[in-house]
């Protein structure tokens, strides 16, 4: 061993527990981290291995981070970091989302921008550059959030969606699409963002659902030339539709009757559905449907189909004249049905998309012909609508629309309903259903690929991609691309006037090519005003491009090949080694918006999934269970949480929850501050103890500690079975890690560390501080030691500061810097010790761990404290390994920490026990069914060998039935041997059938024991408190105080007798009375302490003479 020199490195002092402040700590670390430009240097080291390829979807930056992105970027950190420290090089780019509706909205309300109108005053170009300005409003914020959370992504080669480049790949993703004839122009049924003037496409209208009351009108339709003068009745939530109405609609298979009322009124519904008219039925009784109600009366029945091109006068005259020839007749569809309304839908063929399929259907409209739709951009009413309606918005025209249809006698009835209605995502304003003109890819027809990709891939929860986006794929339509908007990437294509010509531009030199001109950028101002001839001759006007741009999730699905600049730079690099990615995460929301529009353009481009494996995590609520919204601030800023309690306990808060398997999470602040004292703290305080006994040996000996010197290996039973579990631990991270179940991965990782803290440390405390000599504490600090620097290499993914400030102190152990990395972050995810598992010894070690809590739960409830020892321990068990282990290596440990004197073993459990079996219930209820009654009862009536020779084999047999492990629980009861009563014996059975049985008599030789505990104790507290290191000796030195007891007094000094070897070991001293003290003695400490007993006394702590 090396003499410690002024040179030699070790271990620099640590500051207490209580004095560690995380989050200073982090903020030094960071420094540290930018001074060697850390991040850059760990690509720079890994260059050349296999690359890992991850896709950062990209977020806008017209807002700031919030707890969502925070626990995204985690989880992306965490799995990529791992990658690296497992051979891998990882590239991290950030990206932004900088075009569409986000930031328009941003502009129009700054603006005051209502409509189109607006726009086309100010210029598209004042418009565009208005948006550009913004989009990166909140960027350093992001970067100094992102990276403050201790994620290393690289934000100085970001991509941008509205980079030339970026662009130009979107235009190569459609132009492919097109040749591949998957693209169309197409008129559809759309959800219609009023306030936003465009058409979402369908899984954006799923982004915002919320509960609305609505009016819920039921509308009577005259039946033209009918005896019975019947009107059809029809009912409806849209009444801002009816002015467009052109047929109505019945299920040709439902039985319709016309029914009439006391005032002589005839009106036509689905027999099922009378209870829809008002007073026409009587209350019902059981959920079944009721009796007519007296005066009224059924007059004639038919069946649906009867119905068919029955014509009917319509309830406004708009468009009367003009449809009349095919319109304001009855259609038969089974999309009518009878558990709402009156079984007669109304048809507006412009705003339904079963209305339009129906209407298409019956001739009432026709393919590229007139439809009705007296709606404009805004949502306003136009002509021929007339005044008082036009000008307003349909959803504030419902109130006078009523008032006229009730007007003309046709209102037969006028609710409300309360249901879910969808949102505008970006303007949370309630969206409508219109007819628009859109480019659309032909999801539908790639359907089968697009399952086949998905069944590729491994989605972590697996349900979200089995259930949830297994069944949208399923149910997808053709998928609308284009938006009627202005900042954004242009749809290229230029197109004749008659339409007779259509041109797909894919790339910036093909544009350049066919329009002559130079072009440096390609957003709508710079490109719209170029044309290109027609190729049938000068005679005919030139080509211009269409007004719609993408739809922002076209570009951050095409993000794959647009930051890349693919096909124009990095093809064979792109198609070689960076398509699919390995790994991409989001939120459960992105199941119908990114990962979709990922697999989308990935099939329909190259039949390939874009990834193969997917982290979905849940949505973080506030902690009222609702979302959360700064208006009500019902959450603490995300800033503040990382300034009080730093950025590790944030990261392991939110991955170590439900969160991470998909479900929702309610933030709490004092989950965060839970994380930080029950783990972290723990964490800490092994580490400070370490450092401190290997301060204490090296200035004690003189000799430097080295964890790799020889002659150390473990052989105390404690220092084998924790080399075992970290092995076995990093065997388990490893696995996991590599099947993305992050989820898994922390509560083992918590639940080490306790096993760290609360046993290793604990139990060895004494040996750790030289106990049994140098060199068995230089074997057990090296124990320590390794377990502390795996555990830092195998968390560093997870709590990247803690680590590498940990790392940076251990690393100086190592001789001459040894194998050591500059950062924690540059070095290999831990393998397992060769050698070092051992499942015996951990499952002798566990099992020990169980009799421990059990004695203490057998003392707790018989109120036998601790510090008071009892005479007799027995452990009964069936395993004769263990029970060989537990009176061997283990049995100082279970002695000590149950403070008892003696300790035996049982191989015979039923020697303090009896034994019996219950039916599970639980398992075998559904199964057995009526059979039940007569299982349970053999179960219950089984013998000791019934069940011995069960719990030998596993399988009972009652009649033809076979109950196997999980059917039947076996009960062990404790059974006082004879001659001893309840109040001398007691007994539990813990984990792992493990029992055991206590004396539980106390007499005064065990309370003097237990006093002289307390004594150790109250003067171990004053060293404490008077700042003395556990190195600094001391004599101890005691006056009884005469105002106590006296009979406590004197059972103290008897105490002090009878224990003085106890005392002598613990204290490192006799203590002595006060006369005994010399007079010129420096004191160090003084303190008045008391004992259980009623004893008081004066404790002096003195300094040795050297």
């Amino acid at each position: 061993r090396a003499r410690r020199t002024a040179t030699m490195t070790t271990l620099e002092d640590v500051v207490e527990g209580k004095d560690y402040n995380f989050p200073t700590e982090e903020q030094a670390t960071l420094k540290y981290w930018k001074d060697t430009d850390a991040f850059r240097e760990q690509l720079k080291r890994s260059e050349g291995r296999p690359e890992y390829v991850f896709y950062d979807g990209p977020p806008f930056a017209t807002g700031l981070p919030h707890y969502g992105h925070i626990l995204a970027g985690t989880i992306k950190d965490v799995v990529t970091r791992f990658a690296c420290s497992t051979g891998h090089h990882v590239t991290r780019r950030f990206g932004w989302d900088c075009h569409g509706l986000p930031v328009e909205y941003e502009i129009d309300k700054k603006l005051e921008i209502k409509g189109k109108d607006d726009v086309m005053k100010m210029g598209i170009d004042v418009y565009n550059e208005e948006c550009r300005s913004i989009v990166m409003r909140y960027s350093k914020e992001w970067e100094k959030t992102v990276t403050r959370t201790g994620r290393w992504i690289d934000f100085d080669n970001d991509y941008k969606t509205l980079d030339p480049t970026f662009m130009e790949s979107v235009w190569w993703v459609f132009k492919t699409l097109w040749e591949k004839d998957l693209v169309y122009k197409g008129f559809k049924v759309m959800p219609y963002s009023t306030a936003c003037n465009t058409p979402l496409s369908n899984f954006e209208a799923g982004l915002d659902y919320r509960d609305v009351s609505d009016p819920a009108v039921t509308v009577a339709f005259p039946i033209v030339g009918c005896e019975l003068g019947a009107s059809l009745v029809a009912w409806t939530t849209t009444p801002w539709t009816l002015p467009s109405n052109l047929a109505l609609c019945v299920n040709p298979t439902f039985s319709y009757v016309y029914v009439k009322n006391p005032d002589g009124a005839v009106y036509v519904v689905a027999e099922a559905r009378l209870s829809a008219l008002p007073g026409a039925t009587k209350k019902a009784k059981g959920g079944k449907p009721g009796a007519l109600a007296d005066g009224w009366a059924v007059v004639k029945k038919v069946v649906g189909e009867e119905l068919r091109d029955v014509k009917y006068e319509p309830i406004f005259d708009f468009f009367a004249e003009e449809m009349r020839s095919t319109a304001f007749r009855v259609c038969v569809d089974s999309y009518v049905t009878d558990d709402s309304g009156t079984g007669i839908v109304h048809q507006a063929p412009a705003y339904g998309e079963d209305d339009n399929r129906v209407c298409l259907a019956h001739g009432i409209v026709v393919k590229g012909g007139a439809l009705p739709d007296p709606v404009d951009v805004n949502g306003c009413f136009t002509d021929p609508v007339p005044a008082p309606f036009a000008g307003q918005h349909v959803k504030e025209a419902d109130k006078d629309l009523i008032a006229a249809i009730k007007a003309s006698g046709r209102l037969v009835d006028n609710a409300r309903i309360v249901h879910s209605y969808p949102f505008c995502w970006r303007s949370h304003t309630p969206l409508i259903y219109k007819a628009v003109g859109s480019f659309f890819v032909k999801v539908e027809s790639i359907k089968e690929k697009l399952l086949a990709n998905n069944a590729k891939t491994r989605w972590v929860p697996s349900y979200v991609q089995e259930k949830r986006f297994h069944n949208w794929l399923e149910g997808a339509h053709d998928w609308s691309i284009s938006r009627n908007r202005y900042w954004g990437t242009p749809i290229p294509v230029w197109a004749s006037e008659d339409g007779e010509e259509v041109r797909v531009i894919g790339s910036i030199a093909e544009l350049e090519e066919a329009t002559g001109a130079k072009v440096t950028d390609i957003h709508r101002h710079f490109i719209d005003h170029l044309t290109i001839p027609d190729s049938r001759g000068p005679e005919f006007p030139p080509l211009r491009r269409v007004e719609d741009v993408f739809d922002c999730w076209f570009e951050s699905g095409s993000m794959p090949y647009a930051q890349q600049h693919y096909p124009f730079e990095n093809k064979d690099k792109f198609e070689k080694e960076i398509f699919p990615a390995n790994f991409i995460a989001e939120g459960l929301d992105q199941t119908r918006g990114w990962f979709y529009t990922l697999m989308v353009l990935s099939t329909a481009l190259f039949d390939k999934p874009a990834f193969t494996n997917l982290v979905c995590n849940g949505l973080v609520l506030a902690g009222d269970g609702k979302k959360m919204s700064k208006s009500l601030k019902n959450y603490p800023d995300p800033n503040e949480i990382l300034d009080k309690y730093g950025a590790d306990a944030l990261r392991l808060y939110l991955i170590n929850s439900p969160v991470v398997r998909a479900e929702p999470l309610r933030f709490k602040e004092e989950g965060v501050f839970s994380v930080l004292k029950d783990l972290f703290l723990p964490w800490y305080n092994a580490y400070r103890f370490l450092v401190q006994n290997v301060r204490r040996v090296e200035n004690e000996t003189g000799v430097a500690f080295n964890p790799r010197a020889p002659g150390q290996e473990p052989v105390n039973v404690l220092d084998r079975w924790i080399a075992s579990s970290t092995s076995s631990l990093v065997t388990f991270v490893r696995t996991e890690m590599e099947g993305y179940r992050l989820y898994t991965v922390v509560p083992r990782l918590v639940s080490f560390i306790g096993q760290l803290t609360n046993v290793y440390v604990r139990y060895n405390r004494s040996r750790l501080k030289g106990k049994n000599g140098d060199d068995d504490t230089r074997r057990a600090l090296a124990a320590l030691y390794d377990v502390l620097l795996v555990l830092c290499k195998t968390m560093a993914p997870f709590t990247p500061f803690f680590a590498e400030n940990m790392y940076q102190n251990l690393k100086r152990c190592l001789p001459d810097g040894g194998d050591s990395e500059p950062s924690v972050h540059f070095t290999s995810f831990p393998q397992p010790k060769q050698g070092a598992l051992d499942e015996r010894v951990e499952k002798s070690v566990a099992r020990m761990q169980a009799v421990i809590e059990t004695g203490r739960v057998i003392r707790e409830r018989n109120n036998k404290p601790l510090k008071t020892p009892l005479r007799r321990l027995v452990v009964a068990h069936d395993d004769a390994d263990f029970l060989s282990d537990l009176q061997g290596e283990l049995r100082a440990y279970v002695v000590e920490e149950l403070n008892v004197l003696e300790m035996e073993t049982c191989l015979d459990p039923l020697k303090y026990a009896t034994i019996k079996a219950e039916p599970n219930f639980a398992a075998l209820g559904k199964r057995l069914g009526k059979a039940m009654g007569a299982v349970g009862k053999a179960v219950k009536g089984m013998s000791v060998a019934d069940v011995q020779l069960f719990q030998r084999t596993g399988a009972f047999a009652v009649g033809d039935v076979t109950l196997g492990p999980e059917d039947i629980l076996v009960k062990k009861e404790f059974a006082l041997p004879e001659g001893v009563t309840a109040e001398e014996m007691d007994a539990a059975t813990g984990e792992g059938e493990v029992m055991v049985i206590m004396d539980i008599v106390v007499d005064q030789g065990l309370l003097d024991s237990g006093s002289a505990r307390e004594f150790v104790n109250r003067l171990q507290k004053l060293r404490k408190s008077s700042g003395l290191q556990a190195t600094d000796a001391v004599e101890v030195f005691f006056e009884v105080k005469a105002a106590g007891e006296k009979d406590a007094a004197e059972g103290m000094m008897r105490m002090l007798e009878s224990e003085k070897a106890y005392l002598r070991e613990s204290l490192g001293c006799d203590p002595k009375p006060i006369a005994a003290m010399a007079g010129d003695a420096r004191v160090v400490a003084t303190g008045e302490c008391s004992l259980s007993t009623g004893a008081e006394f004066v404790a002096t702590l003195a300094a040795l003479k050297i």
